[in-house]
């Protein structure tokens, strides 16, 4: 059996603030498959994005171990940490990041650079998930000239440029309208179907549903695991509009004949 690509095993994240201390993650012990589509919930406070923080590499867990894709990260640092998140792992935020005077394009090359990948190549590459994303048309807008969904999509395109095992989205519909958000959710979906692994972290039900499994999060504690039936994005936004019903207008009464008091009449 193959091992998994997230193994994460008695996993705790303790936070010092002034005497106490915060047990944000209490022993977490969970394993995601290469390919899998997993939604994370859990109401604020919960430790769902700290167990997001800690898979992204963005901080080293106080104790416990972290295989990613055959790797325990759980004690890098620093620089460590900042290599394996720019080789294997893609973030994408509810509230976009990116630079507003830099083209999509150039975004998008960002963790490349950062890589020292050269700028031909670069440049290549960041065409090619513009253009996956259906951006190959705005590849020189800035932010500022797209909406929120085309937003949404360099980021999803700057988080695949790199080729990564592991896509992180936190709350990536939360700053979007219903419609938007379904382009978004069929996006991943169709990335997902490509072998990426997918983790969403979200307060949101209907988020979660379009995930083939759910985990809840209460406490720092891992409380629901289960396989989930996922909603095709795809068939809702191609699901035709409800035909708008309208009430037929209410009869206006025939008005009452008048009668003439005899002599009336001239």
């Amino acid at each position: 059996m193959a091992e998994p690509l997230i193994r994460t095993t008695h996993l705790i994240k303790e936070y010092r603030m002034g005497d106490n201390i915060v047990h944000a993650l209490d022993g977490v012990s969970l394993d995601i498959a290469a390919g899998e589509f997993v939604a994370v919930m859990g109401p604020s406070g919960s430790g769902k994005s700290t167990f997001m923080n800690l898979t992204g590499c963005l901080e080293a867990p106080t104790s416990g171990d972290y295989v990613l894709a055959g790797d325990n990260v759980a004690r890098l640092q620093g620089d460590e940490l900042a290599a394996i998140r720019n080789r294997r792992i893609g973030f994408v935020f509810q509230q976009f990041n990116l630079l507003p005077r830099t083209s999509a394009q150039e975004n998008v090359e960002l963790p490349l650079l950062y890589a020292g990948t050269p700028k031909p190549e670069r440049r290549a590459r960041a065409l090619k998930r513009l253009e996956q994303v259906g951006l190959g048309a705005r590849t020189d807008h800035h932010p500022a000239q797209l909406s929120g969904g085309q937003q949404q999509r360099v980021t999803i395109a700057r988080a695949l440029v790199n080729d990564p095992v592991l896509i992180l989205a936190d709350e990536p519909t939360g700053a979007l309208d219903s419609r938007t958000s379904l382009e978004v959710m069929a996006l991943l979906q169709e990335l997902n179907r490509s072998g990426i692994t997918i983790v969403v972290v979200t307060h949101e039900h209907d988020v979660a549903n379009f995930a083939q499994r759910i985990v809840q999060f209460r406490d720092g504690k891992v409380v629901v695991d289960h396989t989930n039936q996922a909603v095709d994005a795809r068939t809702l936004l191609h699901a035709p509009a409800p035909a708008p019903t309208s009430a037929a207008p209410a009869a206006v009464p025939a008005p009452a004949p008048t009668s003439i008091p005899d002599g009336a009449a001239a």
